[in-house]
């Protein structure tokens, strides 16, 4: 669905490039996550392939054809979250899907139960003006959907929300994957990429460090230690190699002469690899309603 080869971009005025010669693909009905901190140049990618942007020099195709020769039809075939909802305030929240809607092919006959969906079908009819910027990213959630398109292009799409309102808009993402819709995140929440995406890839400074299943990542850090939580006149822990568990005298021991108040595996999780390989430290957005 998307293939990108030698990407580069440089903003008017800067002497180097925002995005470095970058290279990937995404295949029909996956979920990928482009992760990175604020300007690590994942925006700036994001906009390329949704034509905000021109100039760049490699290839880009999207749907079998090259970015550059695509026709405004294009736009009917992807939808678009942006992280910074862009409503029209003294509209009502329904008056917005029904004004943005008259600029696609594909009209939505339900849009009261699309606002159903991210819970706003209480606030059909207020003005957006006085909504919270959790309802204004709910509301841009849901534009993105509305027309049915082939790809959706989501920008921090939790951003803002409180782990409910979060919860519901992550559930959508995986419902639009499971009816073949190719979804492209870019986000620096490592939690959701985890949850959400079938890949991801780290960008830093413009290039790609690494892309591989959120599985495989972890796993180039992770630990193959049990970590046990037990009481015995006040509470322990113990720490033990996963290889010849079965077997390690220590390990049974406590097993069997104390109340045991946890087990678990310590395994690495995206944010620690992220640092590993990059030496850099995600910051996540403030919640909200």
């Amino acid at each position: 669905m998307i293939k990108v080869d030698n990407l580069q971009f440089t903003y008017s005025g800067n002497s180097s490039p925002s995005v470095k010669g970058i290279s990937f693909s995404v295949s029909e009905g996956e979920i990928f996550g482009f992760l990175g901190p604020s300007g690590a140049g994942k925006s700036t990618t994001q906009k390329i392939l949704i034509k905000l942007l021109s100039g760049y020099s490699g290839s880009i195709k999207i749907l079998n054809r090259e970015l550059g020769s695509v026709s405004k039809d294009y736009f009917n075939k992807i939808g678009v979250c942006f992280e910074l909802p862009n409503h029209y305030l003294k509209l009502t929240a329904l008056e917005n899907l029904k004004f943005f809607s008259e600029f696609y092919q594909n009209k939505n006959s339900d849009l009261k139960g699309l606002l159903d969906q991210v819970g706003l079908a209480d606030d059909a009819d207020t003005k957006v003006e006085s909504f919270s910027k959790g309802m204004k990213m709910r509301l841009n959630f849901i534009r993105s959907l509305m027309h049915n398109p082939e790809i959706l292009f989501l920008d921090e799409p939790t951003s803002g929300l409180d782990p409910i309102n979060a919860r519901k808009i992550k559930n959508i993402i995986l419902e639009q994957k499971k009816s073949g819709k190719t979804v492209f995140i870019t986000t620096h929440n490592m939690h959701d990429a985890d949850e959400l995406c079938d890949r991801v890839a780290f960008i830093v400074d413009g290039k790609l460090e690494i892309t591989d299943t959120p599985r495989n990542i972890k796993q180039l850090g992770g630990k193959r230690i049990i970590k046990i939580e037990y009481e015995n006149n006040g509470i322990h822990s113990a720490e033990f190699p996963i290889e010849g568990l079965a077997e390690n005298a220590e390990f049974l021991n406590i097993l069997r002469k104390n109340h045991i108040r946890s087990i678990h595996s310590k395994e690495a999780t995206l944010d620690d690899i992220f640092i590993q390989v990059t030496g850099k430290k995600l910051i996540n957005h403030e919640t909200a309603s």
